[in-house]
Formats: structure tokens, sequence, C-alpha cells
């Protein structure tokens, strides 16, 4: 019979939804594991080969815990608000609703034809107003508590758009998505206040099983730094306070910078001699990303505010003041001690205005470079300080500041605060009225989910505004407290908003008095194991754990972190190597691989394709190994299941390599090793070939193989008869015996003068003596041996030997003696 993937695979992805086999329970005796991928985003696209990558991975490890005993909760959804959906409604004048459903309706399609073991009935769109009625929820909460707030800040504006981008939606001054212009320009915007949870972030990753790369990431975000706040004079009356973690260099401060947009700026506007020419550079700063103005690398550009001097607090002495686009008005203060000597960036700026340089610690060549490694130096041109190492001279200074009232210890952190609204219509509307006697008030809780109302435009306006502005019928509303006059907000929330907490929603989809139940919340307690790329790694992930944080402080769930284990796996790249894109050709699309192949080939391709955690380039070729190893493990069953006489239930012969194997394929699933446990299973099928196949070996086989390639494992273990103890998925995962793993006796080659002429069985712990004797005891090697006298052996412990043979010297006396 033929291996006809497609009949078997829709066959058993029929009986899997009908049973419901996948299904997890809210409880019950069994130990819980939940196991949670990254929902995706329903693209017009449909998936791409990226998905599959992480969803096969934690599919198998769902499997293998289900056959382990678990009770697993292994969910998926749609993550399905946002920017593109909307884009392409506009230009097709289709309802963001009728794409997101179709979008949806495909990607779920080609999830089932891959045969992932998701709970199908606790799928969640964060579009469906039952879900974002719980984000509004939450928001409120964050609003209750002092977390959600409204401010005037400067932004990326995308021109095209029409909205706020984060700094990491702009790429080279141009909106990553449209590839528009970005400017900066000042907007009234709803933010979460993130910088209060920066040390629980920090500290809680501590007890995390994170991969140590994920635990980096987030603290470099967060980027916690200890050092001092200084206060300068100014000439202005003005105090400038700066944040500095060297305050043991302060003697070395030449000049001030400031941000463009720093509202000193504006308040000395009259006695700034040049502010034509400030005026003009803080323009053109405006129309750079906060990425663009602090690239290292860049050239240095800034402005002298004459009519305005700085003090140094500790040398008395005068010193100009810049605005330069490097300085950033949402970093620290907006202003920054540029110390020349050593900081490069500062020592680059001074060479361009002519501005002196002072070596303040002992080391460099400040003539031609700044000293940047100065951490353990000592302290020179530096008054009271001279003499002392560097980490003595920054107490002792902080000190002396903090004694004269100029200054005071400092832990900062480069982490702001979030962003939260985008002028769009696809996304959750923020609940909150403005009335102009109470200022902003929350909706009720008994009015949520706040719906998003029909509109005849999605385009957004031209003075930045959302959409729903223009519906009047829907923005002017009555105060929930003074019931006067008000407007509801019209910004929407961002498309971060509803990934921050949708694994919460699994844990109890269809519950609308709760986000989840205290039962289901206390049961499923935490993720155990969670997968995402690396580029979710920072914003994803940080605002995930800030948000479950927040809902563990007013008694929502019951842990402080949500995910108890985080993994990262690499991209896959293009058969040239390269990312995958349409206009480089080389998007692969695996429902053409299920098609030629079969979803068990494509499952198996994409995790045999390499390390697991590095990107890997696609080859078609590879692709028909898979299937051919496939193909191997078809016909072998097809083969035993056709002896009558049943067979042996298992060969000594392949004892121990059945429980290497077994070992080795557990192991590597933990460990996420995955090409090396299916090279396991492949190795294991040729020997199978090689020396055989009892029918409880194949049955071990089968249940290695059904993680990895579910189908033809069920279908194989119906063939064989082993149906009557249930689905192969339901088996308990195999066991093995560590003593039985190691071989007592391994088949050898034999060669002769370097020739292969056989092989030979001997004990595993033999000797060379032993291995020799063995060797040429065999017939054929008997025979070669006539006439020739061994001159040496070489021994290859457990893989070879070699005989060299020379002839037997002849002996020409004729009486033979004396």
């Amino acid at each position: 019979m033929k291996y006809e993937f497609h009949k078997i695979e829709k066959k058993w992805q029929k009986i899997w939804e009908e049973e419901k086999t996948y299904a997890a329970v809210n409880g019950g005796g069994k130990p819980k594991f939940y196991a949670l991928v990254e929902f995706p985003y329903p693209s017009g696209e449909g998936l791409h080969v990226g998905h599959p990558r992480p969803y096969t991975a934690m599919d198998i490890v769902a499997r293998k815990r289900r056959m382990e005993g678990y009770n697993v909760l292994f969910p998926i959804g749609f993550d399905a608000f946002g920017l593109p959906t909307e884009n392409y409604a506009i230009k097709h004048r289709l309802h963001p609703r009728t794409v997101t459903e179709r979008n949806i309706k495909r990607f779920t399609e080609q999830l089932k034809t891959l045969g992932y073991s998701f709970d199908w009935d606790r799928v969640i769109d964060t579009t469906d107003p039952s879900y974002y009625k719980w984000t509004q929820w939450i928001f409120l909460k964050l609003f209750e508590n002092g977390l959600a707030y409204k401010t005037e800040m400067p932004v990326n504006w995308c021109t095209s758009c029409k909205c706020v981008l984060a700094n990491e939606e702009v790429v080279d001054g141009v909106c990553e998505r449209c590839g528009s212009e970005v400017i900066r320009k000042e907007k009234s915007q709803w933010m979460l206040g993130i910088t209060k949870y920066a040390q629980r972030l920090i500290d809680d990753l501590d007890g995390l099983d994170f991969i140590e790369r994920v635990k980096t990431q987030q603290k470099n975000w967060i980027g916690r730094s200890t050092g001092a706040e200084v206060d300068f004079a100014t000439t202005a009356g003005d105090t400038m306070t700066v944040f500095t973690t060297r305050p043991d260099t302060l003697f070395g401060a030449t000049y001030m910078v400031m941000a463009p947009e720093h509202e000193l700026v504006d308040r000395w506007a009259r006695i700034i001699t040049n502010f034509g020419e400030v005026e003009a550079y803080r323009l053109e700063a405006a129309r750079k990303s906060e990425l663009e103005r602090t690239e290292l690398s860049k050239e240095k550009t800034g402005v002298e505010l004459r009519g305005v001097r700085a003090v140094n607090p500790v040398t008395g002495a005068e010193i100009p003041i810049y605005i330069s686009d490097y300085v950033l008005a949402t970093y620290g203060t907006g202003c920054i001690m540029a110390v020349p000597g050593h900081d490069q960036r500062d020592w680059e700026f001074a060479r361009v205005f002519g501005l002196p340089v002072i070596e303040v610690v002992k080391g460099g060549d400040v003539e031609k470079a700044a000293y940047e490694d100065c951490d353990e130096g000592v302290m020179v041109n530096s008054g009271f300080l001279n003499g002392l190492p560097v980490e003595e001279a920054k107490r002792r200074m902080t000190d002396w500041l903090a004694a004269k009232g100029l200054g005071r210890e400092k832990v900062n952190y480069k982490l702001r605060d979030w962003v939260f609204a985008r002028q769009r219509y696809w996304g959750e509307p923020i609940p909150i009225v403005i009335c102009p006697r109470c200022g902003y008030v929350p909706l009720p809780e008994e009015q949520l989910p706040l719906l998003l109302p029909e509109v005849e435009s999605y385009e957004p306006t031209d003075n930045g505004e959302s959409p729903l502005a223009k519906m009047r019928d829907w923005v002017e509303t009555v105060c929930p407290k003074c019931g006067g006059k008000a407007e509801r907000e019209t910004d929407t929330m961002p498309q971060w908003a509803g990934s921050s907490w949708y694994f919460l929603r699994y844990m109890d989809p269809r519950n609308d008095r709760a986000l989840a139940s205290r039962e289901a919340l206390q049961y499923w307690n935490r993720v155990d194991w969670y997968n995402g790329g690396m580029e979710h790694t920072t914003l994803h992930l940080l605002y995930s754990r800030f948000w479950h944080k927040f809902l563990y402080d007013i008694g929502v769930v019951p842990t402080p972190e949500p995910y108890a284990k985080r993994t990262s796996h690499g991209m896959i790249l293009g058969e040239d190597g390269q990312k995958m894109s349409k206009s480089r050709g080389n998007v692969i699309n695996p429902t053409d691989i299920v098609n030629q192949y079969g979803a068990d080939t494509m499952r198996l391709y994409i995790m045999f394709i390499g390390d697991f955690e590095k990107a890997a380039t696609w080859s078609s070729e590879a692709v028909k190994g898979c299937k051919r190893f496939l193909d191997r493990v078809w016909n072998l069953g097809e083969k035993l299941a056709s002896d009558k006489s049943g067979g042996e239930e298992h060969l000594k012969a392949n004892e121990a390599s059945l429980h290497r194997t077994i070992k080795k394929v557990g192991d590597d699933i933990e460990a996420m090793k995955f090409n090396t446990a299916i090279a396991a299973m492949m190795a294991l099928v040729n020997e199978f070939y090689e020396k055989g196949a009892g029918r409880g070996d194949f049955r071990t086989l089968l249940t290695l193989l059904s993680p990895f390639a579910p189908h033809i494992a069920e279908e194989l273990w119906e063939l064989m008869g082993f149906g009557g103890a249930g689905l192969c998925c339901r088996q308990p995962w195999p066991a093995y015996d560590e003593s039985k793993t190691v071989e007592t006796e391994k088949t050898i080659a034999i060669q002769v003068n370097g020739k292969l002429k056989g092989t030979v069985t001997v004990p595993a712990d033999a000797d060379d003596e032993t291995v020799v004797a063995a060797a040429s005891g065999e017939e054929k090697v008997k025979n070669l041996m006539e006439g020739m006298e061994l001159a040496k052996a070489i021994v290859v412990k457990n893989k070879l030997v070699n005989l060299i043979l020379k002839p037997k010297k002849l002996d020409n006396r004729p009486d033979g003696g004396l």
C-alpha cells in the first residue's frame, strides 16, 4: 500500500477534531502543563515558514508532555488589531472586520493542515469585543492606580500613516511600514507608567528559566545605571540638573549639552542672542527619530546658546551650553555635562567646536582620543580628588555634592514610560470620557466593552486625530461623574495591548464575568514554557511582564511573573541565505510544501533544518530527504504488518540502540535539539533495516516519532494493529533503562592491509589482543593469512581492526640446523 499522505493526514486531523483529542480541562488529577507560542498576526499573505518552526517545536513538547501524563494546555489565537489590516481595508474599501475574519479563516485552515495539537475550543481574537472588554478593563485599573496618564510629549509622527510611531518603527528617518517621512512633533499622549516597575522587572528575572540572551536583552532595554544628579547654576538664574554615572569626572566638564526641545531653550529665548540659528537647528532635529539622533557614528552637530552659560559647581568656571540632537529630552533630565577627555562622543563634539579637553583620569592620550577605559584609573587635575582611585573618587564627589546641596545619589533607567495610544480606527477604544469640569473620567465597568462605531472612512485625519474624532454621534456623550456634556477619547490602544495579557484569557476564554475565573487562574498558575522570536524579547515580553505584575499587585493573578520559562528560535532564511521577502523572490509558502510532500514532512524538515536557536537556510533538496525517511518508516511498517506469523516482539540486537534512542530523543526534545533527535531516529531506522525489527521495536519507534510526525505515526499504529491500546499520541512516553543504553557487543570492520574484508562481533570492552584474535579467526581472513605473517595490528576501539600482513620468510638451509 502506498504512503498516501494527503488522505492519511486529512483522516487523522478529522478524527482529532471530532474526538477533541487535544482539549485541555480546567482541573483534574493530572499535573498541569501550559505550553505557549506567540499568537500570530493574521496578515493577508497567510502563514510563512517562520510560523511552523516555533509552532512545531512547542507542539512536539506539548505532545510529549501529554504522553508523560500531563493535562496540557496548548492554545492558539490571533493578535488581529493593527495598521496592516487597516491600511489594506482603506486601500480596498473594505471593513477591517471583514479583512480580519477572512485572514483568520485562512490562518486557521493552514494551521490545521499542519496537524498542531492546539485546543481549538480556546481560540481567542483580540478584535472580538468579548476579548477587548477585558483589555479595556485592565486599562481602567491602570488608570485608577495612577499608571495610565496623559501628557504632552515629543513623538514620532508618520506623515503618511498619520499616527504616532514607536522608536522601533522608525528606520533611517522613515516609517518602517510605508516608507514615508517621519517627523517629531508635540502631542498629548496616553502613557503607561512602566518605569515604576523597572527595578522589579530586572530583579525578578533571576528566578526565571529564561535563556541568558533574553535576560540580557531585557536588562539592557531597561538600562539601569547608578550615579549622581548634579546641579549646575546658569547665568540666566535657572539651574540645569544632569544625571551622570561618573561624578568623579566633574573637574573635566568643559561644556554642557541640552536636548533641542528642552523647556529651558524656550524660557531663555529673549536672552539667547542667536535664537534664529537655534530655532533652525531645532526644526532640523525634529525630523529625526530618536534612534537616528543617538547613533554613535553620525556627524556631531549642534548650536551654542549664546547669551547663557553654565557654572561648573566644583571649579566655579563658566562653561558654554550647546543644543545637540544626540541628547534626548525624554532620557534623564534632557541635558548632560560633557567630559570630552573621557567620552568619545563628547571628544568628537569638542574637536568640531574647538572646546577644551581636560584629562582627569590618568592613562590615555586625550589629545588623540578620549580615554574611556578608565574605570580603574587614578584621578588627576581634579582638586581634592587627585590621587584617588576612580571608585573612591565617585563616592567622595557624591558625598561632597550632597554636603554642599549641589547634588545627590541617583539610580536612573533608560526605560521610558510606554506611549499607549494610536490615532487610528482599528484598535481597542480607550474607555475614557473627557469632561470640561471633571477632566479624564473612566467609563463605568458595566458599560464595557466600549465598542468601535461604524465609520464611513477609516482614513486618519490631517490634523493627527483618529478617524473616530469625525464620528460626532459617538464622540459626544455625557460625563459618568457629573452628567454634563463630555466627549469620548478618540485615540485607540496600540497593538501591544491585546498581546500583553492574552495568555491569561486562554485559561478561561468564554468567561463573561472576569478576564478568567479565580479557579482557572489558580489551576493553570502561569505559563510553564513560552517560546517566541528574539525580536519580541524586549517590547512584548517586557510589556506583558509589566501588566502581569500590576495584575498581581491588585490581586487578580496568583503569580508575580507570567512565564516560568522562555526560549527563542532563529529565523528561516531563503535558499539564497537571505531573509525571505517578496522582492527577493525567495519566499517559501508552507502550504506548497504540505501539498507536495505532506504535513509530516514539513514538520520533520522544519525541525531537522539546523540548530533551533540559530538562523537556518532553507533547502528544497533536504525536504526531499525527510520525505524519503518517512517513506522508509512506512515501508518498514508495511512489511512488519504483513508478517502473518506476528514476528518477534523485540530483537536482542536492537536493545541497546533502542534504549539509547529513547534517551536521546527525550533529552533532545527538552533541550530543543530537535535536529539531533530526528537524526537519532533516522539512525535507528537504518539499524532496523540492517538487523531487522520486532513489532515491539517498531511500536517504540512510532511513539518516539509521534510528536514529530503524528499523522504517519497514527496510521502505522492502526495498520500494525496497536489501536486497541488507543491512539498512538495517547500512549505513555517510552522509558529507557540506563544500563541497557550501553552495548555489550560491537560489530567492527576488519581490514587487511587497509582494505575492508569483513566484520566481526566482539565484546564492547574487549582488549586489543582479543579483537585481533577474533578477526584472525574469521574464515575469510584465515584464508588471506595463509603463507603470511602478522607484522602489525592497528585497533581503533569499537570501530575497526587493520591487520598488516607480509609474506613469511623462507628458510634456505638444507638441514634446517646449524
